[in-house]
């Protein structure tokens, strides 16, 4: 496997890691994520925050994952004068 495909995948899986973590802030009330989230034991809300940056995060994640997997730079034209 080439290095480009391997830093796709690597940035694949982190960009879905991320999504993963603002679904779950987004849907996880503060008092009871998990400790690995940072818990707040007197909030009474959610994270939103967060899981706006960790949503964002992950897109441009999964951007970058796309983009050196599917990118091919264009041929070089040179003129024959």
């Amino acid at each position: 496997m080439s290095s480009k495909r391997i830093t796709a995948a690597i940035l694949a899986v982190l960009g879905v890691i991320a999504i993963v973590a603002a679904i779950i802030y987004f849907t996880v009330a503060a008092k009871s994520l998990p400790s690995i989230l940072g818990t707040l034991h007197h909030a009474a809300g959610h994270r939103s925050l967060r899981g706006i940056v960790a949503l964002l995060v992950g897109l441009v994640l999964l951007g970058a994952a796309g983009w050196i997997a599917f990118y091919k730079p264009p041929a070089d034209i040179s003129d024959s004068a």
